[in-house]
C-alpha cells in the first residue's frame, strides 16, 4: 500500500485512537492529562496542584483541597490548565475565544465524526476497484463508527444519563420530587414543606443568584431535620447523600477538638473551595450545629456573602444547610401558646417564629451560631422551625415505616408503639420528646425478621 493511502487510513483511524483513549482513560476525570498518542504520560500540574478527591466528607485531619482542577486537553502538545469557560494557555491563542466545556468538545468530536464518515463514503470513488484490501477497509469503517459513537456520547445529557454530573441547569423534576417526597413522608411540618420547597425551587430557577442559598433548620430531635436534608439532596442528585457533590459534616465527628479550631477553619475553607471549583452546584450539610465550637462556622462567611468571585471561584450556585437543636425551646413555646389559645398548629406562620428563633440562636452559646457574623450580616436566608410532633404524627410515622418494610399495617401495633413514647409537657402530654426517632427500633421488637 503506497504512502498516500497509508496516510489516508491513518487519518481515518485517528478517531478510533481517540475513542480507545477515552475508554481506557476517563476523559472527564479530574487531574487526568494525557497525550493524543495514547501514551497516557501524566504531565506535572502547576504549583497549585489539583483536586484528586472531591466526594464524601473529609476526616477531621483531611488535607486541604486546592481550588483548581485539571481537565484533559483535546489537542496534542504541552498540556495547559483549562478554565471553566474553555479558555486556556497564554499569548494570542490563549486570548482567542474558543468553544469551551461540553459544547466545544462535542462540536469538535461531531465534526471529526462527519469527516470520517464522508471520507469513508468517498473511499470507493477515490481508489480503483480492489485497491483497498478488506482489512484496511474494515479498520477504516471501525474508525468512522468509533468517531460517530464518540461524538454521540459527548452529548452532556446522554453522558449524564449513565454517570452522575454536576447540576448546571435547573431540572424541573428536582422541585417536583422534593414537593412529592415532603408531602408523602414528612408529617406535622407545614412550615417546613412550604418554605423549603419555595426556597429550593426559587433558587434553582434563579439563573442570576446574588449569593448561595443558606437554610438553617431548627427543632427537637426526631422532628425531621436530617430527613429533610436527605430529601433535598436526593431531589438534586440521584445518589443523594452518597453523591460526590453532596458533602455532610458532623460537628462531633469532623471537628471534635476545641484546641484545633484554627486547623479546622483552614481545612473547612479548603474543602469548600476545592469542591465548588469542581461543581458550582455543590450541597453542604452541617449537622449538630449546636455542638460546633463557637466561631468555627464564621470561617465560611466569605463563601455565603454577596461576592461575585473569590479567588476566581463563584459560590453563588452552592447550597448550605445547617441543622441544630438550638432554638427548640422557643419553637415549643410558640406552639404551646397556640394550643392553649385554642388555635391549631397549622395556624402558625413563619413570621410568628422566625425572628424570635434567629435571636434565640444568636444569643445561645451552645448553638454554634453564638454571636455569629452569618446571622449578624443576614447571610442565613431562612430560619426554618420544626414543630414538636404530636401523638397523631407519631402514629403516621409508624404506619409509613411498617409499609416501607412490606408489612400490612396493624393499627393495634401502631397504637401500642405510639403509646410507648414519652410526651411533654408533663401535665398536657402533647408532644413526643423524641419525635419519630425511635420508631424504627421499636418496630424491630414487634416484628420477627
Amino acid at each position: 500500500m503506497d504512502v498516500g493511502k497509508s496516510h489516508y487510513l491513518q487519518m481515518l483511524m485517528l478517531p478510533t485512537k481517540l475513542f480507545l483513549c477515552d475508554l481506557v482513560v476517563n476523559q472527564f476525570a479530574e487531574c487526568t492529562i494525557y497525550e493524543l498518542n495514547c501514551a497516557w504520560q501524566p504531565l506535572a500540574p502547576d504549583s497549585r496542584g489539583c483536586s484528586t478527591k472531591h466526594g464524601g466528607s473529609p476526616s477531621a485531619l483531611a488535607p486541604p483541597v486546592p481550588a483548581q482542577t485539571w481537565r484533559p486537553p483535546l489537542s496534542a502538545g504541552p498540556a495547559s490548565p483549562r478554565t471553566r469557560d474553555g479558555g486556556g494557555g497564554s499569548g494570542a491563542e490563549g486570548r482567542k475565544r474558543r468553544p469551551g466545556g461540553w459544547a466545544g468538545r462535542a462540536m469538535k468530536l461531531r465534526r471529526g465524526a462527519l469527516r470520517a464518515a464522508l471520507a469513508l463514503m468517498l473511499l470507493p470513488l477515490l481508489t480503483p476497484a480492489g485497491a483497498v484490501e478488506p482489512i484496511s477497509l474494515g479498520l477504516a469503517i471501525a474508525g468512522a463508527a468509533a468517531s460517530a459513537l464518540t461524538g454521540f456520547i459527548s452529548y452532556p445529557r446522554l453522558y449524564c444519563y449513565f454517570r452522575e454530573c454536576c447540576l448546571h441547569r435547573h431540572d424541573r423534576r428536582a422541585a417536583a420530587a422534593l414537593q412529592e417526597n415532603l408531602d408523602k413522608k414528612l408529617f406535622g411540618q407545614h412550615l417546613v414543606s412550604k418554605v423549603v420547597v419555595k426556597a429550593v425551587r426559587g433558587f434553582l430557577n434563579n439563573t442570576n443568584a446574588k449569593k448561595p442559598l443558606a437554610l438553617s433548620l431548627h427543632g427537637w430531635t426526631g422532628t425531621g431535620k436530617n430527613f429533610v436534608s436527605k430529601i433535598v439532596a436526593e431531589s438534586i442528585y440521584k445518589k443523594g447523600l452518597q453523591s460526590k457533590y453532596v458533602h455532610q459534616f458532623v460537628a462531633t465527628l469532623h471537628f471534635p477538638h476545641a484546641h484545633s479550631i484554627n486547623l479546622y477553619k483552614d481545612q473547612l475553607q479548603s474543602w469548600i473551595r476545592g469542591n465548588v471549583s469542581i461543581c458550582p452546584r455543590s450541597l453542604f450539610i452541617f449537622d449538630e450545629m449546636d455542638k460546633m465550637h463557637a466561631g468555627l462556622i464564621d470561617s465560611i462567611k466569605p463563601f455565603l456573602d454577596y461576592y461575585e468571585l473569590l479567588d476566581g471561584v463563584s459560590y453563588r450556585q452552592a447550597i448550605f444547610i445547617f441543622l441544630s437543636n438550638a432554638g427548640a425551646e422557643k419553637i415549643t413555646e410558640v406552639a404551646l401558646d397556640f394550643w392553649r389559645n385554642g388555635r391549631t398548629r397549622e395556624d402558625i406562620q413563619l413570621t410568628d417564629i422566625q425572628n424570635a428563633l434567629s435571636v434565640s440562636v444568636f444569643n445561645n452559646k451552645n448553638s454554634g451560631f453564638w454571636h455569629s457574623t452569618l446571622i449578624d450580616r443576614n447571610l442565613i436566608d431562612y430560619f426554618i422551625p420544626f414543630l414538636p410532633l404530636e401523638y397523631k404524627h407519631v402514629k403516621m410515622c409508624v404506619r409509613v415505616e411498617i409499609e416501607s418494610r412490606g408489612y400490612t399495617v396493624d393499627e393495634d401495633i401502631v397504637s401500642r408503639i405510639a403509646d410507648e413514647m414519652t410526651y411533654f409537657p408533663r401535665e398536657e402530654r402533647i408532644y413526643s420528646d423524641k419525635g419519630c426517632k425511635t420508631v424504627d427500633a421499636k418496630l424491630d421488637y414487634y416484628y420477627d425478621f
